[in-house]
């Protein structure tokens, strides 16, 4: 929750906006400004306190206990100018918080975290546990110094500005190791327990077996990613009390998928109770890995629980991000915040400039030029298959005669994909022309390098039957110039010279044109493969120098019988 304090009418004005837009996640506190942040404090994960910085800093002050448990504060002066991440910048998630409160509010959010300040990552943003010397080592990479990477495990971490040797350390390991001097470890979830257990069995007997299992194999209980047993056993308390102490998920698996992993150890006797030859082996088995653990029983006599230890690495991750038609402010947040995470990019070399600003240091950068998409492609998945996080960027959405498609084809379910929509060509000339979107189009592309003519040709056809809007991709070239009249004389057999035509170039860059013409006057030789056509349908008219196709011909028909 975040408490919302405010101390005058303009201050309140701004909170109740705050408090309109968040419902669910805000509790404004009234009454007295310091018995307000000392209950906000101590009840609330985080606060927005409207008051100057000076007086939230001698009233939180006397409230501190440490990073790792005070909550963030934000401070939104009663202006509503600046958003300004005052503390739990990163364990807090006050910075996060800054931005967003300043998206809601038109504020400008105010970070002064040193790492975020630079554009590098926090070691204690990562989502994973992480010790030793945190500080020494953020302050080296911060400094520029050489920080080596020394990963003991496969994960997708975001960029780093680190090399193969150097004084300061980042460690990246599942084992039970100290940190040394100049070293942070970061513990990634890679450890899968499968635990079996007898109706019954105390919690205190499945958490002792799970510890000695991991302390006597050398890994952490920092990096257990989840127990997992069969759905019998669900709801047994012992397991579920145990996952809840560990501050990890309970996945389960029904017996029949247990009983087709193969294991070293099977056993008649879950077989009987459970219609499984294993449960602990199987569970942790079920996904993959690597089997660091066999199935051992606890101490107690008798028995009452079993389990496994598994490590399975972190899957690799692309992002095929779209980056929309070219403008900065049509790039979005969620495009922006894939790219910052991105330790491998991927990408058209034009398009790589585009954004090559956003990106964080250390980020590894693989540009090509054009005609070479479907190395790109290649490429990508294979670094998400080494366990990388990247990105693959394409302009307008990149699932839209762009980088998805060829991406998809060469992956398979051994890497995490995700989608990132983007604007497209056809959204931004519509939104300069008008509306002539407006009812059912098609986008066609005239490019015949990947489709045979032929193909194309009925296409355009069948849209010119079937009255929709047509928008053209790459509609004409230097060594291709016949397509586009090709094209538009298929629909000049549908419809009359006056239907209209929107023309746009670079829509949305700095050097953006774009025209309103007809069928019968567009000149194919003033296209190129920066344009994109659209083309009405039988209801699109010229309205005030505005090219509109209504939602339906009711429209059309009225007007038609009024002229």
């Amino acid at each position: 929750m975040i408490g919302l304090i405010s101390a005058t009418a303009a201050g309140a004005a701004a909170r109740d906006r705050l408090a309109a837009a968040w419902p669910d996640r805000t509790r404004v506190y009234e009454g007295p400004v310091q018995d307000a942040v000392r209950t906000a404090f101590a009840q609330c994960e985080q606060l927005v306190c409207f008051l100057a910085t000076g007086a939230v800093v001698r009233l939180v002050a006397p409230l501190l206990s440490g990073k790792t448990e005070d909550p963030g504060v934000v401070c939104v002066d009663e202006g509503g100018r600046f958003a300004v991440s005052l503390l739990g910048g990163h364990a807090g998630g006050a910075n996060e918080l800054a931005r967003e409160v300043g998206e809601v509010l038109g504020a400008e959010p105010v970070v002064t975290t040193a790492t975020d300040a630079v554009g590098l990552p926090g070691l204690d943003t990562l989502g994973l546990p992480v010790e030793g010397d945190v500080a020494g080592v953020s302050r080296a990479l911060l400094d520029g110094e050489a920080v080596a990477l020394r990963a003991e495990v496969v994960w997708p971490l975001p960029p780093l500005p680190v090399t193969d040797e150097g004084p300061y350390t980042i460690r990246l390991t599942d084992r039970l190791v100290e940190a040394a001097g100049r070293e942070a470890v970061l513990r990634p979830p890679t450890l899968v327990v499968g635990v079996g257990a007898s109706k019954g069995a105390p919690v205190e007997e499945v958490l002792g077996l799970v510890g000695d299992a991991l302390r006597e194999a050398g890994l952490s209980l920092a990096s257990v990613a989840e127990l997992a047993t069969v759905d019998a056993k669900a709801a047994e308390p012992g397991i579920v009390e145990a996952a809840r102490r560990l501050g990890v998920p309970l996945v389960t698996y029904s017996a029949e998928e247990l009983a087709g992993v193969d294991v070293p150890n099977p056993s008649d006797a879950p077989l009987a109770a459970v219609g499984t030859p294993s449960v602990a082996e199987a569970a942790a088995l079920v996904g993959g890995g690597e089997l660091l653990v066999p199935k051992r029983k606890s101490a107690a006599s008798p028995a009452m629980a079993t389990c496994a230890v598994v490590r399975r690495p972190g899957r690799g991750r692309l992002a095929v991000v779209g980056l929309g038609p070219g403008a900065r402010d049509l790039l979005t947040p969620r495009a922006k915040a894939e790219l910052r995470r991105a330790r491998v990019l991927v990408g058209l070399d034009q398009y790589v400039d585009q954004i090559r600003d956003l990106l964080r240091p250390g980020t590894l950068i693989l540009e090509s030029g054009l005609g070479a998409e479907e190395e790109r492609a290649r490429t990508a998945v294979e670094e998400a298959r080494k366990g990388q996080a990247v990105a693959l960027i394409g302009s307008g959405d990149a699932g839209v005669y762009a980088m998805a498609s060829p991406a998809l084809a060469e992956a398979s379910d051994d890497i995490d994909v995700v989608g990132v929509p983007g604007v497209t060509a056809a959204l931004a000339a519509g939104a300069i022309l008008g509306a002539p979107l407006g009812h059912d189009h098609v986008s066609i592309s005239l490019s015949d390098l990947h489709t045979p003519w032929e193909v194309i040709e009925r296409r355009v056809r069948a849209a010119a039957e079937a009255d929709l809007v047509v928008t053209f991709y790459n509609p004409r070239s230097r060594g291709r110039d016949w397509q586009l009249p090709k094209a538009l004389g298929i629909l000049a057999e549908h419809r009359t010279p006056t239907t209209p035509v929107g023309v746009v170039r670079n829509a949305s860059r700095p050097d953006e044109s774009s025209r309103l013409t007809t069928l019968g006057a567009l000149d194919p030789a003033t296209v190129d493969m920066m344009t994109v056509v659209t083309v009405g349908n039988t209801a699109t008219r010229d309205i005030a120098g505005r090219m509109v196709t209504p939602r339906g011909y009711r429209w059309q028909s009225a007007q038609e019988g009024a002229e």
